[in-house]
């Protein structure tokens, strides 16, 4: 160890024999690329900057907002509106200043993924929604990554790695092996739609980073070609196996230049739907069009809007003879994150197909991060901000 310090900060895990000094260094030069730093990737941030990782890059393009708070206890109020990338950096350097923190405040595609990669070692997946989850996997499986894994919803979560042989396998499997098919977006539920107790990522991003600290020391089995299921209501865990998929879908990209090329939006069914209308064309539209608006939340369902007028009806008393008369304007129909707004709009296409009627992607979830991403573009950037080399917090 380079000097006292060092060695007192990280003594207690030093002191165990499986890891020690030599564990220790292999940490100390470690370089892990956490994608998200969300309700997973904050608690795995701290564990991996308190054991002394010495290279952490974070990779989130969006804004901490106030429904975060109660999971992601990393930032506080007053961090509303910052992104998250960047503050998460700054707070993590303030906490462990030894250690080269890298924020990469970027929306992660296709086009970026791999050369981002390929500076780490490894990579650990705190995202929430399958579209990232596959690309991280497939650019992982191409630069011959390992990665860990971890899923929330409600009060069970998931931790598993892959990518990485154990000493006792033969072979490594993938996500697309656990998911050879991604599934329909209208079969599933996001945390801002079915919720998340806060505690549960907390417990399971935790994990990831024991799956990361064993990965670079060496000291017990990882979770490779495993899942380990966990429920928070009863404590009542459950590992599986997962085996080489025999019917893996054969449409994932096998080359570098395939990867770059492959539309995981529209793999994933998030294309282009033109019953759907973005964020920016709404907010164009209610600058210069009439419209009528339905919110098919239902009642009590937050955050509210003041911003502009709407017609609630709940889709679970959803009644088309209802809807007749405000087809006459053009209707958007909006929800929490834009699936049930659009199970509300293929009903009423069915009823009016020659209505002018659109279902608001991303519902009121991605409206809000919009106008939050407005506001702040509006203001002055601080000085530090202003240089894009800075956006890389080292």
């Amino acid at each position: 160890m380079e000097n006292n310090v060092t060695y007192n900060r990280y003594s207690r895990q030093i002191m165990l024999k499986e890891l020690g000094i030599a564990g220790q260094e292999k940490l100390s030069v470690a370089k892990v690329l956490v994608i998200g730093a969300g309700g997973l990737g904050c608690p795995a941030l701290q564990y991996l900057a308190a054991a002394g990782v010495g290279s952490i890059g974070i990779v989130d393009f969006d804004v901490v907002e106030l429904s975060n708070l109660q999971r992601q206890t990393l930032f506080n109020v007053e961090d509303i509106g910052k992104s998250k990338s960047i503050t998460a950096a700054e707070k993590l350097k303030r906490f462990n200043p030894d250690i080269q923190f890298h924020a990469h405040d970027l929306k992660l595609d296709s086009r970026n993924a791999l050369g981002l990669f390929r500076e780490y070692d490894m990579v650990l997946d705190g995202t929430d929604n399958f579209t990232t989850r596959y690309l991280v996997n497939d650019a992982c499986v191409l630069l011959d990554k390992p990665l860990v894994y971890g899923a929330v919803l409600r009060f069970e979560g998931q931790v598993g790695v892959f990518n990485l042989s154990c000493r006792h396998e033969g072979y490594k499997t993938n996500y697309r092996d656990l998911f050879p098919v991604p599934p329909s977006p209208d079969t599933v539920s996001s945390c801002s739609e079915a919720g998340v107790l806060g505690v549960l990522p907390g417990v399971i991003g935790t994990m990831q980073a024991a799956e990361v600290i064993k990965i670079i020391t060496g000291i017990g089995e990882p979770l490779c070609n495993k899942i380990l299921s966990y429920n928070v209501r009863n404590n009542m865990f459950y590992e599986f196996n997962i085996s080489l998929a025999a019917g893996k879908s054969d449409e994932y990209p096998k080359s570098e230049a395939a990867f770059m090329e492959f539309d995981y939006d529209w793999f994933c069914g998030h294309g282009r739907n033109p019953l759907e209308i973005s964020v920016p064309e709404f907010e164009e539209s209610r600058k210069s069009e009439v419209l009528n608006v339905i919110d098919v939340r239902e009642e009590g369902e937050l955050p509210q809007i003041i911003e502009f007028t709407f017609i609630q009806i709940p889709l679970s008393r959803f009644d088309i003879s209802t809807v007749q008369p405000l087809i006459l304007e053009k209707l958007i129909v909006l929800c929490q994150s834009g699936k049930r707004s659009l199970k509300a709009t293929k009903m009423i296409k069915e009823k009016f197909p020659n209505s002018e009627v659109f279902s608001l992607k991303g519902g009121v979830e991605e409206w809000m991060k919009y106008r939050t991403r407005q506001h702040n573009e509006s203001k002055p950037l601080p000085e530090y901000e202003r240089d894009e080399e800075t956006r890389r917090i080292c």
